[in-house]
């Protein structure tokens, strides 16, 4: 066989072994998807049902809901790891940049906190200053995991360094579909309760119940219910952050085995056609030889 076509072969072998890695990922990916828009979905509800409960008492004034006049804007934005996700973490990272509120705000009071090593990569190379950056954070995270990480964002408020905290992450629709999302998670307002079911149909309503019993009291309870929106939401946004994570990896790693398959049916006909024109050329020498043997005799 001729070095082209033992190159050829090689190559085609080699593309086979790419081929069944990308397709293991892709397997890998939809495995995982499903596990995280479980949790996604099921979190996402909850904190529905925390926050349409909030907006029947959200008359309470405490220190979640002061309005502060003075302070920087915190921005919480969600990132992953890893590459091979498909255009994921560019959406996001466009999303804050190209946004009004991070436009608007003056650098000096932007405090950027990165979650994920993309963003914090991405804050490096376009020089953005970056207060507190994680990354490496367990996917299976529990409630200990999230409140670590809940109680080093919430001491920018408790001590009053902030005048607004905002996250930014993908919100996951489907399988093929994700769209980055804003949340103010504080100071809390009515606003922001409506601004997050505006695009709910099923929103339920109700009014406060007047016969309501608070224990130990009206205002601990209420306060309890501001610290649980607050871990769900921190939660939702890392699930929802992982559900797109793997779905976009799975349509890319989808593509890439497509994309596998081309190049090895090409390279395969390229192969055939290149064996055949060997072997009619060796036919024709040995007929030729054939010939010049019989006209000596």
């Amino acid at each position: 066989m001729s070095g082209a076509l033992l190159g050829l072969r090689k190559k085609i072998g080699s593309i086979k072994n790419t081929k069944k890695i990308t397709k293991a990922m892709q397997l890998v990916a939809a495995s995982k998807m499903r596990n995280f828009q479980i949790k996604a979905v099921s979190t996402r509800n909850f904190v529905d049902e925390l926050l349409n409960l909030l907006e029947k008492n959200i008359a309470h004034e405490n220190s979640f809901t002061e309005k502060r006049k003075e302070g920087k804007t915190l921005f919480v934005i969600y990132t992953s790891d890893k590459g091979l996700c498909g255009g994921l973490n560019n959406h996001i990272l466009r999303a804050l940049t190209n946004s009004e509120k991070w436009k608007n705000t003056k650098d000096n009071e932007k405090l950027l906190f990165t979650i994920g090593k993309k963003s914090k990569d991405f804050a490096r190379s376009n020089k953005i200053p970056v207060d507190k950056s994680l990354t490496g954070l367990p996917e299976k995270m529990t409630s200990l995991d999230a409140l670590e990480v809940i109680n080093e964002i919430m001491t920018y408020w408790t001590e009053k360094n902030v005048k607004e905290i905002i996250f930014l992450s993908p919100h996951y629709k489907n399988s093929f579909t994700y769209y980055p999302t804003f949340k103010t998670i504080l100071p809390f307002s009515l606003d922001m309760i409506e601004s997050h079911f505006k695009h709910k149909e099923d929103k339920k309503s109700g009014k406060i119940d007047q016969f309501m019993i608070y224990e130990p009291s009206e205002k601990r309870v209420i306060e309890v219910l501001y610290e649980m929106i607050i871990e769900s939401t921190f939660l939702q946004s890392f699930l929802e952050l992982k559900a797109s994570e793997y779905s976009s990896r799975m349509i890319a790693m989808q593509s890439a085995t497509d994309s596998a398959d081309k190049i090895i049916h090409q390279l395969t006909l390229n192969f055939n056609k290149m064996r055949q024109a060997v072997i009619t050329q060796e036919l024709s020498e040995l007929i030729g030889a054939s010939e010049a043997i019989s006209e000596e005799e």
